[in-house]
């Protein structure tokens, strides 16, 4: 776990980024990581933990840390150890110290998984392979069925109390289905109503014609339970255009009466505002936000979408935007790029 307390507050912009990860530059805004998932790389500066757990086909084993605090993800253990052998991510482990680690998803309302028990299927540790700033790291690809998800979360909004989360995602692996999300969800794995969860959502929409943006897609959205919204009108925001890079920095926030979408290239350049603004009417004004978090899936486990993901926080309390243009420059300094 990462020491506490860091003793001054860091500098909100470049500069910083240097010496401070994404939730170290969340935290000097006073909104702190509650929960911080990532497979690439430590997201504090100090950060020296396990990054995630890998499974062998014969069950046995092993954590992956960064290769020093606050560094990429040692990859070269990781294929070490699963050489001659098949591995999945059995584990991604949550760096705030709060436990909030992402294991397989439970079966929940809207399906159970092809798994023991109903679970969920686990990634295979070797499909996304990158490198950051030239050290290769390996990201989570998840296809329907796989998926990942923690309904005992501590330190996560609930109801309507103020939030932000963003995750870097692969801008070029999506589909039409339901629901590739990384966020707040259901502690039940069941659909409880409008305004029950508040995610980000990657992809071409879930099928329905509810919740478009611009041109053909993806687009980044708000999966607000039953309904993925770009705006406060569920159907259409035209501020929301379709995303055509390769490496994708995406954010979701929320506080009484207000939310909103940012968004930009991960590898370069700075953050837009795709929506800011009301909550939708029907039971989205209060939220009524559980507190559980999912990766891949939707509230109810509706498990046919897919996407990769590389990193992702969130946070208590609504993020500014200068923070959050902080942590993207710290994303961009991290250097994303296929290997």
């Amino acid at each position: 776990m990462h020491s506490q307390p860091r003793g001054k507050l860091l500098a909100l912009g470049l500069a910083a980024t240097v010496a401070a990860g994404p939730c170290d530059i969340y935290a000097s805004g006073n909104t702190p990581c509650v929960a911080a998932h990532s497979t690439t790389r430590a997201l504090y500066d100090d950060f020296s933990g396990p990054l995630y757990q890998v499974t062998r086909s014969d069950g046995t084993t092993a954590d992956i840390s960064p290769q020093s605090a606050g560094g990429v993800a040692d990859a070269s253990a990781q294929d070490s150890f699963c050489d001659n052998t098949t591995c999945v991510i059995s584990i991604i482990y949550d760096q705030s110290g709060n436990n909030n680690h992402l294991t397989d998803a439970p079966p929940g309302g809207a399906a159970s998984g092809p798994g023991p028990n109903g679970y969920d299927n686990l990634a295979t540790a070797t499909d996304a392979p990158i490198t950051l700033n030239g050290q290769k790291a390996y990201g989570v690809l998840v296809n329907p069925n796989t998926d990942y998800r923690c309904n005992t979360a501590t330190g996560t909004a609930t109801g309507d109390d103020p939030e932000g989360m963003y995750a870097v995602l692969d801008g070029t692996h999506y589909n039409t289905g339901c629901c590739f999300d990384y966020g707040n969800a259901e502690t039940s794995s069941t659909d409880t109503g409008n305004g029950h969860m508040e995610a980000i959502y990657f992809g071409t929409g879930d099928g329905s014609g509810r919740g478009t943006g611009a041109g053909d897609g993806p687009w980044i959205m708000a999966d607000l339970e039953n309904g993925l919204f770009s705006g406060q009108d569920p159907i259409n925001n035209q501020g929301d255009p379709s995303i055509t890079w390769r490496f994708v920095t995406a954010i979701v926030k929320g506080q009484p009466g207000n939310w909103a979408i940012r968004g930009g290239d991960a590898t370069n350049g700075d953050l837009s505002t795709y929506y800011n603004g009301g909550r939708p009417d029907g039971g989205y004004d209060p939220m009524s936000k559980e507190g559980a978090i999912i990766l891949g899936i939707g509230g109810d486990n509706s498990d046919s979408a897919q996407g990769t993901f590389y990193e992702g926080v969130m946070t208590s309390g609504f993020p500014s935007d200068d923070t959050e243009n902080a942590v993207q420059a710290n994303i961009v300094a991290a250097g994303y790029a296929t290997s």
